[in-house]
């Protein structure tokens, strides 16, 4: 077998070490996005106590691109931050609530606490709660991802011991 020359072995080495800048594909695993189902579903989401980066999208070439980038968000800050995709489409209720007119649009959801002020509720079984929601306009990739948690001081990987 003849021996590799110097420049495919360098290329294959920076093939090898430079996956993430080259574009090549990324062997991420199974998925790790949410797809929205419920109100409810989202709520113990965020009981959870993790941040959740909630994608609001509608279909379009644009969409593809950010499913690509949230799965390898979701990827790479499992489990320690959520992913969610709504499609709004589906969800007009839930996607309105925001006020938001142009899509794709990504929000930060994290720091639930039972809110000081119950007000009136009518049903005692019910507790409301705050959460913290920031909107995200930095680069949308996994590197803008984690410069806005550092950012925000949102923490995204386990602490270190």
């Amino acid at each position: 077998m003849e021996e590799k020359s110097f420049l495919d072995r360098m290329l294959g080495h920076l093939r090898g070490t430079c996956k993430y800048y080259t574009g090549y594909p990324k062997d991420l695993g199974p998925s790790r996005v949410i797809h929205f189902t419920s109100e409810r579903e989202f709520v113990q989401l965020l009981h959870q106590g993790y941040p959740v980066v909630v994608a609001f999208t509608i279909r379009g070439n644009y969409t593809k691109h950010l499913d690509r980038v949230l799965e390898e968000a979701a990827a790479e800050f499992y489990p320690h931050v959520k992913v969610l995709r709504v499609e709004c489409p589906k969800y007009p209720g839930f996607c309105i609530t925001r006020q938001r007119k142009e899509y794709p649009f990504i929000e930060i959801f994290h720091s639930p606490e039972q809110a000081a002020n119950q007000g009136r509720v009518a049903d005692p079984n019910i507790t409301k709660y705050s959460v913290k929601v920031l909107p995200f306009n930095y680069d949308q990739s996994a590197y803008g991802f984690r410069e806005f948690f550092k950012r925000h001081g949102i923490r995204s990987s386990p602490d270190p011991k």
